[in-house]
């Protein structure tokens, strides 16, 4: 594995001890999981050479400010949101000694029963998951407040969404924070968005735009959504993260090797004799049209966002990191 960029020297917080240091203690926490998946080097490489100066830089931004720093990640489908996430969880903790907390914007999808509620009252398109109008907006403020304010004594309850069902799981099994958290992240393809110009809402972009929304009203209904209450979420953000993908082109085949994933997954609860009849999986053609109720916001914030996101890494057809851009640099604290 070679890398293509790293993170810029200039921005290189902390010190070369606390980065090395934090370097040696992720390797420490994946041993197991580098050894038993076979990997070369070249992972290791990227901890020392952008992953871990990323959880730096977001370290010195913590320090900058009082309370929890709270940070977006925002990619299209595929982009690899959850695997950032889990890496700066892994780095933050046990290189920074941070108390790291996350969730994904797609654990605030409404329920099955609400978005088909929605569908009927406003446009059919809405009773599908993914544009902005088909998540709780107020829940997630409701969780970022509550974690931003919690105390030794207080729980978070966040909610998870189960993509195989298509539904909000119940309240049993979701997640429980306890006390206080130095970094809280929310990660999410839509996560920073801003809406649109009017204008440039007229004409529709693609097939499901053209036969779906022929008037306009579906994609005027979820800009609006971006103008309301979604404007309070994302303005809870300290930092915005941006992976940004190559090309809508990137986003089918990645979003189609994610639907793979979970097929396999619902494959071995069949081997186990479990019921898999409730399970959803789309094939290439369900695929493409679900994307298509993504793709004109996508495009939106694949043009903009990059010039206002705190750090952009853009990724290639191989879904590598060949450059990083950072809009919002820190000042150099200590010797690098």
């Amino acid at each position: 594995m070679s890398l293509l960029t790293q993170w810029p020297h200039e921005q290189l917080c902390l010190s070369h001890k606390e980065r090395r240091f934090a370097v040696e203690a992720v390797e420490k926490a994946f041993a197991s999981t580098l050894e038993s998946l076979k990997v070369d080097i070249g992972l290791v490489e990227m901890f020392e050479s952008i992953y871990v100066p990323l959880g730096a830089w977001l370290a010195r931004r913590k320090q900058l400010q009082p309370g929890p720093l709270v940070v977006g990640i925002n990619g299209a489908q595929g982009a690899g949101k959850s695997i950032l996430f889990n890496l700066l969880e892994v780095i933050l903790s046990e290189g920074f000694n941070l108390r790291v907390v996350g969730f994904s914007i797609d654990d605030l999808y409404r329920t099955r029963v609400e978005r088909e509620q929605l569908g009927e009252a406003v446009h059919p398109l809405l009773a599908t998951r993914g544009v902005p109008g088909t998540h709780d907006v107020q829940l997630g403020i409701d969780i970022l407040e509550s974690l931003c304010k919690g105390d030794e004594s207080s729980v978070t309850k966040i909610p998870v969404f189960d993509k195989s069902i298509d539904d909000r799981c119940s309240s049993d099994v979701w997640q429980e924070w306890y006390g206080p958290a130095d970094v809280i992240v929310l990660e999410g393809w839509c996560v920073g968005a801003t809406p649109q110009e009017a204008v440039v809402l007229t004409d529709p972009i693609n097939e499901l735009e053209q036969q779906e929304d022929p008037d306009g009203a579906w994609r005027q209904y979820v800009n609006q959504q971006l103008h309301a209450d979604y404007e309070r979420l994302f303005g809870m953000l300290d930092v915005l993260l941006m992976l940004k993908v190559p090309s809508m082109d990137a986003v089918f085949e990645w979003r189609s090797l994610q639907e793979k994933k979970l097929a396999e997954r619902v494959k071995y609860i069949y081997d186990t004799q479990q019921p898999t009849d409730h399970l959803r999986i789309m094939d290439e053609g369900q695929i493409k049209r679900f994307i298509q109720h993504y793709e004109r916001l996508t495009r939106h914030m694949l043009e903009e966002m990059p010039a206002r996101a705190d750090v952009t890494m853009l990724l290639n057809d191989n879904h590598k990191i060949y450059d990083i851009q950072i809009n919002k640099p820190l000042e150099k604290t200590e010797e690098h």
